[in-house]
């Protein structure tokens, strides 16, 4: 799909124009609350359950037309659809970006090739249903005849952080005798502290989660859990114990996993937006099938807003206009997530790779280096935590940073019963709305060091309760919000070389560490050179 520098538009300049007369102006939230009205009815949006309130933001009337012609000139409804359709969006690799096919639901179908796909992720969750319900039930056993009661994912990025999320959001809903937990470090210390943790081998159910199924950091781990399972029940256990999620079946095979416990991944779905798939099997256990699929329905919802909606009314399409403005008008590099939900805790460090490795890129869809600055950096942490540490920052310090908080009407579904939970619960909220307005409007005083300046920009966004289907709705709200930032930039939002580089020379570097080794040093530059023969001196203490 060939693209267009943006930087050398018109659109682009006159919205550079446009921002340089804001700041020349000194323009404020607290102005511009007060010259218009209406100004919250026009900039909440309601995607699903989300009410989506944009109108803390640093923009007019004519900020937001601006920007809409900008996504106009970059051709951000076009890519949606195309990605939508199955086209080789990630053009860098030669595929679809087919995450919304995963959810599509009854009766749609998406054709790529010669092969609907959406029959095959409907094939592929009736499977994972059964296997679900088996474990659930207590039908599927170990090798000695004992029920699972600990399943232990082992994966890493997009194998594990929206998982761990998912499954810290949705403890309401989760079975009470399963428990479930998430390894994803190569460093033996997190398989360690699981393993160690009282778990008995015989009740002990490992979902290992990789495409290629050569992930270094989780093989490792899978290797080290099959020497744990057979130390103590033998060699046969592990068809017992053991499950794949992979498109590889002849690799898991050969690891000991039977052809029936392997799960389908597809090159079309990338880790980081594959939690509606097999990936997220072990969530399927932990909170059944019927509440897995309230969250493909809640996420089905928003995909359905984005393709129907107007970009003027469309919520992930305008949130990603206010990430432009901000990264490319305004310099502000940071973008802080502040969830008011102790269980969505984990969900910054979930978009933190949903944002930073989907969009951080410095080369267009051509190979072009981009002529303006992409992919903010995504921080955060679960409120009212933050207000007591890094909060201060936020409104006293030099550094502006947009804000994005998250909070819910009503408390947890399992908390509802405890003494002060719907007092405690409205304090949190109050602490939510208390934060987002001050960041805003700031306070007034004689004293410097007691004035807030305000004028700090948030998006709040509100939903009835923590349920699977919202928990759906807010993923597919972020991830429709990375897609139209990658169209915005001209940039391929679903390839990560990065991070494979990484891998490679990891790889290399490994087998050098060890006193055997027979590379030359000149293969290595100084520093890592220098530091791997520390290493080895250290090892020899």
């Amino acid at each position: 799909m060939a693209s267009t520098d943006i930087t050398a538009t018109e659109e682009w300049a006159a919205l550079a124009r446009h921002a340089r007369e804001l700041q020349a102006g000194g323009v404020h939230l607290r102005d511009l609350f007060s010259a218009d009205p209406g100004r919250v009815g026009r900039l909440a949006l309601t995607a699903g359950d989300l009410v989506i309130d944009c109108s803390r933001h640093l923009v007019t009337a004519e900020t937001v037309e601006l920007l809409l012609a900008l996504a106009d000139c970059a051709g951000v409804s076009e890519r949606i659809a195309a990605t939508m359709a199955g086209d080789p969006v990630n053009a860098t690799e030669g595929r679809p970006a087919l995450h919304t096919a995963l959810r599509a639901g009854p009766g749609a179908s998406v054709v790529v090739g010669d092969v609907d796909v959406t029959a095959a992720v409907s094939a592929e969750l009736n499977r994972m249903a059964g296997f679900a319900r088996a474990v659930r039930s207590g039908e599927l056993r170990g090798a000695t005849g004992k029920p699972v009661r600990t399943v232990v994912n082992l994966g890493i990025g997009g194998s594990y952080l929206g998982l761990a999320m998912a499954h810290a959001a949705l403890a309401a809903f989760r079975h009470r005798d399963l428990d479930c937990r998430f390894v994803a470090n190569v460093d033996p210390a997190d398989l360690a502290m699981v393993l160690d943790d009282g778990l008995d081998p015989a009740e002990t159910l490992f979902v290992v989660v990789s495409k290629s199924f050569t992930t270094a950091e989780t093989l490792a781990n899978a290797r080290a859990a099959r020497r744990w399972v057979t130390s103590a029940l033998g060699p046969k256990a592990v068809g017992h114990h053991f499950v794949a999620v992979t498109a590889d079946r002849s690799a898991a095979a050969e690891f000991g996993v039977r052809a029936e416990n392997v799960f389908e991944m597809w090159d079309w779905v990338g880790g980081r937006y594959s939690l509606g798939s097999a990936a997220g099997l072990s969530l399927m256990v932990a909170i059944g099938e019927d509440r897995f699929d309230e969250m493909l329905a809640g996420m089905r919802a928003v995909d359905g807003h984005v393709a129907r909606q107007p970009l003027a009314t469309n919520a992930p399409v305008l949130m990603a206009l206010l990430a432009v403005w901000y990264r490319d008008f305004w310099g502000l590099q940071s973008r802080v997530v502040l969830p008011y939900a102790h269980r969505l805790r984990l969900l910054p460090d979930y978009l933190q790779q949903l944002q930073m490795e989907s969009n951080g890129k410095r080369v267009d869809l051509e190979g072009r280096a981009v002529g303006c600055e992409t992919g903010p950096i995504v921080w955060g942490a679960a409120g009212t935590g933050g207000q007591h540490s890094f909060h201060q920052l936020l409104h006293q310090g030099t550094t502006v940073v947009p804000a994005d908080f998250i909070v819910f009407a009503r408390p947890d579904a399992d908390t509802a019963q405890l003494p002060e939970a719907g007092r405690q619960h409205e304090s949190l909220v109050a602490n939510c709305l208390a934060q987002a307005s001050t960041l805003a409007f700031g306070t007034v005083s004689d004293d410097p060091h007691r004035e807030l300046p305000g004028n700090r920009p948030s998006t709040v966004i509100m939903a009835p309760e923590l349920t699977p289907s919202v928990l759906g709705q807010l993923v597919a709200l972020y991830e429709h919000e990375v897609l139209a930032q990658g169209a915005l930039w001209g940039i391929n939002s679903f390839d990560q070389y990065g991070v494979e580089q990484g891998k490679t020379l990891a790889d290399a570097i490994a087998g050098d560490l060890s006193e055997g080794s027979s590379r030359s040093a000149s293969e290595h530059d100084p520093s890592t050179k220098s530091l791997i023969a520390h290493y080895r001196r250290l090892r020899e203490l």
